[in-house]
């Protein structure tokens, strides 16, 4: 089977960088994954794409080193095993807020006996290799969303949970589930400390942290705190913020202070 790069770089210490495609073209990922990013994540929570567009996003990942993996829109099993079986070889999934989600997560991500996923990896074997069957428990991550004061609340739980590789925490909710506003890049105090607290205590587990970020100096931030997988921006946020930076070059004007209107 087809080795999982993200695995690799993590066992040598290596930190990584996930690019977010929330624009549902196969094209732009395809761009997005000739530039370099470790990762790709098609993103159907909060994206504009159905299923069948990201099969062939994942697809246009493909033709590139970059690992392909999909935020799921929620809990639910039959997502969860249909972008697996369509090739994700890891799968985020938003609002995980106790040990019994994250258990119906990995039961779901995982064949028997462990789990409950049920055996039709239609397109994961072109990608991954004829012995998928046999590595992919091993191979294909699972990473379950901290965005909540629940999840806070019962985060050692979560982490315990056998099978569960990793936390990504989404900053927007996160915040205002502590009653901030929500925004990326957070620099609440209590926001920061819960980010703190949380990268501390997975890798105490000896799991993967990941999050999102909206700027590369604070995604270099994140990594320093000891998170293994930061995700910057999006598609469509890179795309607005590069307009606006060629636009006020050409006329001569500084860059717009205000963030791009999209997520």
């Amino acid at each position: 089977m087809r080795d999982n790069a993200l695995r690799q770089a993590w066992a040598q210490g290596r930190r990584t960088a996930n690019g977010w495609l929330s624009i549902p073209s196969p094209f732009a990922a395809e761009v997005m994954a000739h530039q370099g990013w470790d990762s790709l994540t098609v993103d159907l929570q909060h994206g504009l794409i159905d299923y069948q567009t990201a099969v062939g996003m994942l697809q246009a990942i493909s033709t590139t080193a970059a690992v392909p993996m999909v935020r799921v829109p929620w809990l639910e099993p039959g997502i969860l095993m249909k972008v697996l079986d369509a090739g994700a070889y890891g799968v985020i999934c938003p609002m995980v807020n106790s040990a019994a989600d994250a258990e119906l997560l990995v039961r779901a991500c995982r064949y028997p006996p462990r789990g409950t996923r049920s055996f039709g990896p239609i397109r994961a074997t072109l990608y991954a290799g004829a012995d998928y069957a046999r590595d992919a428990d091993r191979t294909v991550l699972v990473l379950a969303m901290i965005e909540t004061a629940a999840a806070l609340a019962d985060l050692d739980a979560i982490l315990a949970v056998e099978g569960l590789d990793g936390i990504y925490v989404g900053p927007s909710d996160l915040s205002a589930s502590l009653g901030c506003p929500p925004t990326l890049d957070p620099e609440v105090r209590e926001v920061v400390a819960a980010i703190e607290q949380i990268v501390r205590r997975a890798k105490a587990a000896g799991l993967v942290a990941g999050i999102h970020t909206a700027a590369p100096d604070y995604a270099r931030r994140m990594h320093q705190l000891g998170y293994d997988f930061v995700s910057i921006g999006s598609d469509a946020r890179l795309l607005a913020t590069k307009s606006q930076e060629t636009l006020a070059e050409l006329r001569g004007v500084a860059a717009a202070a205000e963030a791009p209107r999209t997520y």
